[in-house]
């Protein structure tokens, strides 16, 4: 099942709140990062990996792919990759820009 990516209100998700939301293990999500050059998380001083909302769609994308339409990896990336290429990415909503601004905002907020 596929989060809610709106719905998402932290800045960085661990490995584990990841693998929980789409009831996948640890060690896919860290295979599926090895093999799909465009999701990077950021990584802490311990190596710890957070990832970021956009990391979470990344993801999604990848999930929806391979466990929901049943491509292979391989299948996937190529498809990601002619996606992105001709600007076919889900272009963000005005309702989506305003709810990433409200976040950033949010979050500045609590750290005064």
């Amino acid at each position: 099942m596929i989060p809610d990516i709106q719905s998402l209100n932290k800045r960085y998700y661990t490995i584990s709140e990841v693998a929980e939301m789409f009831d996948v293990s640890k060690s896919l999500i860290r295979y599926w990062e090895a093999e799909f050059e465009f999701l990077k998380p950021h990584k802490n001083s311990k190596g710890d990996r957070r990832f970021t909302v956009q990391n979470v769609e990344q993801f999604s994308e990848i999930y929806h792919l391979v466990k929901e339409k049943g491509f292979t990896l391989e299948g996937a990336r190529k498809e990601l990759r002619i996606k992105h290429s001709r600007g076919g990415g889900r272009q963000a909503s005005p309702i989506d820009q305003l709810l990433k601004i409200r976040t950033g905002l949010m979050g500045i907020l609590q750290k005064l």
